[in-house]
């Protein structure tokens, strides 16, 4: 019950934004704000999670252990928004944050009762870390859902940046090695 009222929330504020706003603005993205991206994805899995699974202990863990990465994700985010979007940046990135969030509710729909199942190392993985870029690393190994489908901006591309480039995933089990 509780699952399906979150998963109503998550459709209903991404029904508002569809709405509301333009279009995510899907530019390239600079190498460093890729990075943020991907940890986004992997705190928006884990936050789904919790609420899906009861692992409130598990995200507070991480959320405090990561809290500085967390907000340096967040900032680099809303600073891609400012460069892509101009005067509509807020929106876009509620747009993002919001259909972030709701893409990976659905998948969890999708697994049914092999949801919590399939995303419990997943928390493991993410608290072995110790910084975003290994917090990105375990999201593209894991393959967590990110719809945000913009290449690294060609100007700024490096070895190590194209490396993290990967195609969005449209639906996919968290715990899953690519």
């Amino acid at each position: 019950m509780r699952r399906a009222k979150t998963a109503f929330r998550l459709i209903l504020a991404g029904a508002a934004v569809a709405i509301a706003g333009p279009a995510i603005a899907q530019s390239c993205v600079q190498s460093a704000d890729r990075t943020a991206f991907e940890v986004r994805a992997l705190q928006s899995q884990l936050m789904v999670a919790a609420l899906t699974c009861a692992r409130d202990d598990d995200y507070n863990a991480f959320v405090r252990k990561f809290q500085g990465e967390l907000g340096g994700a967040y900032r680099s985010i809303q600073g891609h928004f400012r460069r892509t979007a101009g005067g509509g940046h807020q929106r876009a990135l509620d747009g993002y944050i919001t259909t972030l969030a709701n893409e990976q509710s659905q998948d969890g729909i999708r697994q049914g009762s092999r949801f919590c199942q399939n995303v419990g190392p997943l928390f493991q993985a993410a608290l072995a870390q110790s910084n975003a870029s290994s917090l990105a690393d375990v999201s593209m190994e894991r393959n967590v859902l990110n719809p945000f489908e913009a290449p690294v901006c060609a100007e700024r591309a490096t070895t190590t940046a194209s490396s993290r480039t990967r195609p969005a995933a449209r639906a996919r089990t968290a715990a899953t090695r690519r």
